[in-house]
This record gives structure tokens, C-alpha cells and sequence, in this order.
């Protein structure tokens, strides 16, 4: 349990989202999972979701989405120092898929490294990179990008009604750099369950399990999850991890303006948000689009409100993303409106 201030001086330059064009409605899932429409939006509040074209992997997505927020920050990618991809399926177990997104981004010189936290990747991605930045704040470059992408279309067995009506694909990405002071990053708290890490996973393809006839054939290349403990995990310890985060940032609860979480399951969402004791905070919801990205969720979500024109100069924004590991990720976020304007 690692809830801490900081690092100061460092927050949000710009944000950009990435959602592939084919959009998928509950009745072409529903069809395949052996349920109904009502079925779905009934359990999940899902509507629809997006699966990726055929040519399109996850570096795709999160390059797309990149080359939104570095725009949107008008900042170069010869600029950037570090950049940390957020993701749980991967274009091919090595190299990093950072790596592609650094060459077709044309950021050169830039370290580049892969997160896997599942579905908490984007957030401890952002705490990793926000860290090193600060601990260079000096040097240049003073820029740092951060993208959470997912192809769960691709790991996703579609007669698995359980996994198949929770899933698409998308990428956020946020650019971070230096704000005012008082603004930025104001503190995080990282934890890892590890007894837990059977309630999600792949268990295939690995080197514990290397592909085989025998693996593909038992499905055991298929995302699985269980769903109940999962929900009752997130009920149990994301409420204490916020309030973890909370009492190290000498915050007060009515003093959050914007919750932004992991867009799990909408009515999952609905039992969990009451707990966690944020009296004034706005909730962003795009899981009735969206569906459950993974490691996208929390920065496409944070997009879609900055885009919208929702997020205002000083407001409190917090972040939570939570999956498999298992494991919880929230940071806490002092938005600074005019971090684009200072170039």
C-alpha cells in the first residue's frame, strides 16, 4: 500500500482518445453469447461497443490516440523523454509494444517500456512516468507520454457470456509536463493483491503454458474471469484505496470534483460509487458506448469529459482503475486548465 504526495510540478498537457470505426451492438454479441440485448444492458448497462478491423492492432490504437493528445498539448514527439503504453494485450509478447509507437510516433531518443496491470495499467503508468519526470524535471526533454490501449476483441471467446458482452477496444493517451505550481499529480496510491491473481488472466501462451494444440483446443487462450468475486473485490478495496489516497493528500471527500474510473460494468459502477463516500464528485461514464477497454477506459473517459469542456481550471479530478493482478491504481489530479495555453 503505497499512497503518497507528488510528484509536484508535474500534471496533464493535453489528452487524445482513439475508438476503431466498427461500432457492435448488444444484438450482434447477445447473438453469439446466447443472450439478449436486454440481457446485457440489464447486467452491464452496455449498449455497444468497438471491435477493431482486421489490419488493426493495439500499437495502431495507441499511436492514433497519441498523435491526438500530443496535438492536443502542441508538443512535438522529438519532444517527449519517456513513453509508457498501458496494456494487457499487447501487439506480440516482445518487443514492447511502446516500442512501435515510439518509431511511428518519430519520437527519437525517447525510452519507451510496456505496463501490465490490466485493467489498472494506465493509472500506474501515469505514476511511473509522472516519477521520472520529476526526478528530471531540469533536464530536458520535459515531456512524457502515457497511453492505455486494448484489442480485447482478439482475447475475447464470444460464446462466454460472462466476457464477450464486457469487452471492445479503444486507446486514451495523455500527454504530462510541467504545470503551476499547486496543480499537476498531487499524490497516488498503487496496491497489488497477488493472492488474488486467479480471479482474472489468460492462462495460456505464456511460459507457464506455452501455446500448444492441447491449449488451443481446451480455450485456454480465451480471457476468463470471475465475475461475482471480481465485483465483491472492487466493492471491499476500492473504497480503501481512496481513502488511502485521500488522507495522504490532505483531502477532504466533498472536496473531489470528478471521479473517472475503470469502466468495468456500468451497473457494477452503480453499487460501487455509492460506497466510496465522494459526496460531490461527477461521475464520467462512457462504458454504455465503450464497453470495458481495459487500460483505455480511464484516459478515453478522461478525454471525453476534458473534450466536452467539463473539467475546469483548479477542480479536483480523481483516478481508479482496478483488474487483474489483482490490483488498484487511483491518482489524484489538480487540473490545470491553462497547461495548454503555456507553451
Amino acid at each position: 500500500m503505497t499512497a503518497q504526495r507528488g510528484p509536484f510540478g508535474i500534471g496533464i498537457r493535453g489528452t487524445g482518445s482513439f475508438l476503431p470505426v466498427a461500432a457492435v451492438p448488444n444484438s450482434v454479441v447477445a447473438a453469439r453469447a446466447g443472450v439478449t440485448d436486454d440481457w446485457i444492458v440489464r447486467k452491464t448497462r452496455i449498449r455497444e461497443r468497438r471491435y477493431a478491423a482486421e489490419h488493426e492492432a493495439t500499437s495502431d490504437l495507441a499511436v492514433a490516440a497519441a498523435a491526438a493528445a500530443l496535438a492536443d498539448a502542441a508538443v512535438e514527439a522529438t519532444d517527449l523523454g519517456w513513453i509508457v503504453v498501458a496494456t494487457s494485450t499487447p501487439d506480440h509478447p516482445q518487443p514492447a509494444t511502446a516500442s512501435l509507437v515510439q518509431h511511428r510516433l518519430g519520437a527519437t531518443g525517447a525510452a519507451a517500456f510496456d505496463v501490465n496491470a490490466v485493467c489498472s495499467g494506465f493509472v500506474y503508468g501515469l505514476v511511473v512516468a509522472a516519477a521520472l519526470l520529476s526526478a528530471d524535471a531540469t533536464r530536458a526533454p520535459r515531456y512524457g507520454l502515457v497511453v492505455g490501449a486494448e484489442v480485447y476483441s482478439r482475447i475475447i471467446d464470444p460464446s462466454d457470456r460472462r466476457t464477450a458482452v464486457l469487452f471492445g477496444d479503444g486507446a486514451g493517451a495523455v500527454v504530462l509536463g510541467p504545470v503551476r505550481d499547486g496543480y499537476g499529480i498531487v499524490g497516488s496510491d498503487l496496491t497489488g493483491f497477488g493472492e488474488h491473481h486467479d480471479m482474472i488472466g489468460v492462462p495460456a501462451g505464456g511460459s507457464r503454458k506455452p501455446a500448444s494444440e492441447k491449449t488451443l483446443a481446451s480455450g485456454e487462450h480465451w480471457f476468463r474471469m470471475h465475475g461475482r468475486a471480481v465485483r465483491d473485490f472492487v466493492a471491499s478495496e476500492l473504497p480503501a484505496g481512496i481513502r488511502r489516497l485521500l488522507a495522504a493528500c490532505d483531502t477532504a471527500p466533498d472536496d473531489v470534483d470528478h471521479f473517472v474510473p475503470h469502466q468495468a460494468n456500468g451497473a457494477m459502477l452503480e453499487d460501487v460509487v455509492p460506497l466510496l463516500g465522494l459526496p460531490r464528485a461527477r461521475t464520467h461514464l462512457t462504458v454504455a458506448e465503450h464497453a470495458n477497454t481495459g487500460a483505455a477506459s480511464v484516459p478515453l473517459a478522461l478525454d471525453v469529459a476534458r473534450r466536452g469542456g467539463l473539467l475546469g481550471d483548479g477542480d479536483t479530478v480523481l483516478l481508479a482503475g482496478f483488474g487483474g493482478g489483482m490490483s488498484i491504481g487511483t491518482a489524484l489530479v489538480r487540473w490545470d486548465a491553462r497547461a495548454r495555453s503555456a507553451r
